[in-house]
């Protein structure tokens, strides 16, 4: 936010709009202090590991004591929070269409996804809201955002798929939704379309879109994309150490009991995106 923004707020003679504005910005700056204190402690980090030098060389440097760098060390949120940006973020799930309900309804899967996402990010101290992407699939995400859908239902997730390097996500001969390695050919096929209707594969991943960070999570089915955010929670640390904050792509394989994922690994990839 700048500084005209404030100014904006400061002197905005609407008292409804001055405190739904003042609320918005105080969400804004919240996450960018957050994101401050995580900057620092891995920079903190860095100082000691790459340069050798020791916390008390840092705290002399930074201007603070030794004390305070422990303290920092201890409560700074993780690293592994950059993997969804810097917040807020909307995450988004689709309303479908289906039989004479115009303004369509949300996938009991698409909406436990959606809960777990935010109770992740929300353990990031991530600021984070659910929208429903509407039945035409128009919406322009203004900040970072999750996607749990597939192309069908967004065109912001058609685009961003489109544009992988590595991986298409359409549909096949048969009309069945598979995953291709667009280098090797391989097909990723669900086995829920074969022979296993406990097990589905996801679509995962994150690119940058005007600036912002976009994650798509996309099963082939809705359930797949309730295991693609178990493997995330399950593995962010290993997954942001190598992957960084670059854009890359991912084909997650899960087993579920209901909704409860049983098992959740990577069928190819992390691959970061050249």
């Amino acid at each position: 936010m700048s500084a005209e923004d404030f100014e904006h707020v400061r002197t905005d003679a609407d008292p409804i709009r001055q405190a739904r504005r003042a609320t918005e910005l105080l969400v804004v700056y919240g996450q960018r202090t957050t994101e401050l204190a995580r900057l620092r402690k891995a920079a903190i980090d860095r100082a000691h590991d790459e340069l050798g030098m020791s916390y008390t060389e840092v705290a002399n440097k930074v201007g603070i004591s030794k004390g305070r760098i422990t303290q920092l060390r201890k409560s700074a949120p993780p690293v592994e929070r950059a993997f969804f940006g810097v917040g807020p973020v909307t995450v988004a799930i689709p309303l479908r269409a289906i039989g004479d309900r115009p303004n369509g309804v949300i996938a009991a899967e698409d909406d436990t996804a959606a809960q777990r996402m935010t109770g992740m990010l929300e353990s990031l101290s991530l600021a984070s809201d659910i929208f429903q992407i509407p039945t035409t699939g128009e919406w322009d995400p203004p900040v970072d955002a999750v996607a749990i859908c597939g192309p069908k239902s967004s065109h912001v997730t058609a685009e961003a798929i489109e544009a992988d390097p590595h991986l298409t996500f359409k549909p096949d001969a048969e009309g069945r939704w598979v995953i291709t390695d667009q280098t090797t050919g391989d097909v990723f096929v669900s086995p829920f379309d074969i022979d296993d209707p406990a097990r589905d594969i996801a679509y995962v991943a994150r690119l940058n879109r005007r600036g912002r960070v976009l994650l798509v999570v996309a099963g082939v089915h809705a359930i797949g994309s309730v295991g693609a955010v178990e493997y995330l929670r399950r593995n962010l640390s290993e997954l942001y150490t190598a992957v960084g904050d670059d854009p890359f792509s991912l084909v997650v394989t899960s087993k579920f009991d209901g909704t409860t994922v049983e098992d959740t690994t990577a069928l190819w990839g992390p691959k970061v995106h050249s």
